[in-house]
C-alpha cells in the first residue's frame, strides 16, 4: 500500500513537471523550501548550529535563514532533477551544463589511466554523477543505501542506470568497489557526511574536529588511483556548472595510517573550499559533526 502510494506520487510529479513551465516551478521549489524550513523545527536547529560551527557564529539569522531556504531548494531541485531525467535522452541532461577543466579528467583518459571521483551533497549532485558519467562516456559506480521502498528504489535505479551510473550497498562497500575498479569502471564517493568514530579518520573541517569517511583513500592507496574532486553548483536552476579540480595524487608510504589521513584532510580541505565559495549550495540539514558536538545538536 506505501509503495504504492509513493509511486502515485512520483507519477502525479511527473507529470507536474512536465506540464508546468520551468521559471514557474522554480518559484514553486522557493515556495515548498521556505515551508519545509518554517515547519520543521529539527531541520531549522540543525542548520544553524552547522553554520554557527562553520562560520564562527558570525552570520546573522537572516543570512542563516537565507542559507537554510536555499538548502532546501538544492534537495527539491535534487528530487525533481531525478523525476524529470526519466524522459529525457543522454544529451538532453547536460545540454544545459557547463564543464570547468574537463581537460582534468580527459587527460586520465587519454593515458587510460582510471581514477576515483569525490565529491559530496552539494547542488544537485544525482544530476553531477549523471552528467559527469554522459559527458565523458564512463560507468560511474556509487555507494549508497537502498531505499526503504522496493519499488522507488527500483525506480531510481533504473533511471541512475539508464545515464551509466550503478550503485552498490554501502555496508560491504570496500569489497564491492574493489570489484568495480577491477571491472575497469569509476567509482564516486560522495565524502561530506558524518560517519561513526570507529570506522572514520579524523580531520579538521572548518577549523573543527569531525569524522570523514576514509573509502576514498582506502581505494586510493590500495590501487595507486588519484582521487578527482568534481561538485555542481547553480546560480539560477536552469543552467549548472560542474566544476573538476586538480587531482589529489595517491599516497602509499610505509606509513598507512598517515597516509590516510593526509588522502582525506585533502578531501575535507576541497570540500570546506567549495562550500564557502556558495554555502548556500550545501546540505546543511545534515548533522555533520555530530561524533564530537553531539551535544549541540540536542538542544531544541
Amino acid at each position: 500500500m506505501r509503495d504504492n502510494l509513493y509511486l502515485m506520487t512520483y507519477k502525479f510529479f511527473s507529470f507536474l513537471l512536465f506540464i508546468v513551465p520551468r521559471g514557474m516551478m522554480i518559484k514553486c521549489m522557493y515556495g515548498l523550501a521556505w515551508l519545509a524550513y518554517s515547519l520543521s523545527k529539527k531541520h531549522r536547529h540543525i542548520i544553524n548550529v552547522n553554520l554557527d560551527l562553520a562560520f564562527d557564529h558570525r552570520l546573522s539569522s537572516k543570512e542563516k535563514k537565507k542559507i537554510g531556504i536555499e538548502a532546501f531548494v538544492n534537495l527539491i531541485d535534487t528530487t525533481f532533477g531525478i523525476i524529470t531525467r526519466d524522459k529525457m535522452e543522454k544529451q538532453e541532461v547536460i545540454e544545459n551544463i557547463t564543464f570547468e577543466n574537463k581537460e582534468i579528467i580527459q587527460a586520465y583518459q587519454k593515458e587510460k589511466k582510471q581514477f576515483i571521483l569525490v565529491t559530496g551533497h552539494y547542488g544537485n549532485w544525482e544530476l553531477l554523477s549523471q552528467s559527469i558519467a554522459i559527458k565523458f562516456d564512463l560507468t560511474l559506480v556509487g555507494v549508497g543505501r537502498k531505499l526503504d521502498s522496493p519499488i522507488m528504489d527500483k525506480v531510481l535505479r533504473e533511471n541512475r542506470e539508464r545515464f551509466n551510473v550503478e550503485m552498490v550497498e554501502k555496508k560491504g562497500a570496500i569489497k564491492s568497489c574493489i570489484k568495480v575498479i577491477n571491472e575497469g569502471k569509476t567509482v564516486g564517493i560522495l565524502t561530506d557526511q558524518s560517519i561513526g568514530e570507529g570506522q572514520s579518520v579524523d580531520v579538521d573541517f572548518f577549523g573543527i574536529k569531525t569524522t570523514h569517511t576514509p573509502l576514498a583513500s582506502i581505494l586510493s592507496r590500495k590501487f595507486d588511483l588519484d582521487l578527482i574532486p568534481a561538485y555542481i553548483s547553480t546560480d539560477d536552476y536552469k543552467q549548472y556548472t560542474v566544476s573538476i579540480y586538480p587531482s589529489i595524487k595517491a599516497i602509499k608510504s610505509e606509513d598507512k595510517e598517515a597516509d590516510l589521513r593526509k588522502l582525506t584532510q585533502a578531501q575535507a580541505d576541497i570540500t570546506e573550499k567549495v562550500i564557502r565559495s556558495k554555502p548556500k549550495q550545501w546540505f546543511w540539514m545534515h548533522k555533520r559533526w555530530k561524533e564530537y558536538q553531539a551535544t549541540l545538536y540536542e538542544k531544541l
